[in-house]
């Protein structure tokens, strides 16, 4: 009964309140949807990517780019559905860009990768790198311009 009282009590304390409402505008605003939406779409195109520039053959990558791929379009997703939730998980993103990025040498070390392969992970990596510090700065942003305020 204790725990139920505090509970609620912590769900209303001001510095709580004042942090989702400085959250929600974030996510509302259009940088923010931008970006959100840059995700989801570089997510879709990553888990797409071996059947568009033609390398499902090799399962090793293949399976790599699909998990990577509908991992950061779920996030690109929560981020769009449920942004007051799933700012504190974007940073994800830009590791998993980073990932990308090198996956074609360490995925592929039985044989060589491709110049398509190479070219695709690494500027879909890079892009999704630097979404995701996009994705990160929007909240590191909101944060420090509500600190100046006090």
């Amino acid at each position: 009964m204790s725990y139920q009282r505090n509970s609620s009590e912590m769900g209303t304390h001001p510095e709580l309140v004042e942090m989702r409402e400085r959250l929600e505008r974030t996510a509302s605003s259009g940088p923010a949807i931008a970006v959100e939406g840059l995700i989801l779409l570089a997510g879709v195109y990553a888990a797409i990517s071996p059947w568009v520039v033609h390398f499902a053959g090799q399962a090793n990558i293949t399976v790599n780019n699909l998990i990577v791929g509908i991992t950061v379009g779920l996030i690109g997703l929560g981020l769009a559905l449920a942004p007051e939730r799933m700012l504190r998980v974007a940073w994800v993103i830009a590791p998993l860009g980073i990932w990308l990025l090198i996956a074609p040498w360490v995925v592929t070390m039985t044989h060589s990768a491709r110049a398509g392969i190479i070219w695709n992970n690494v500027w879909l990596g890079a892009v999704t790198a630097v979404l995701g510090l996009a994705a990160v700065g929007l909240t590191v942003g909101v944060n420090r311009r509500a600190r100046a305020r006090r």
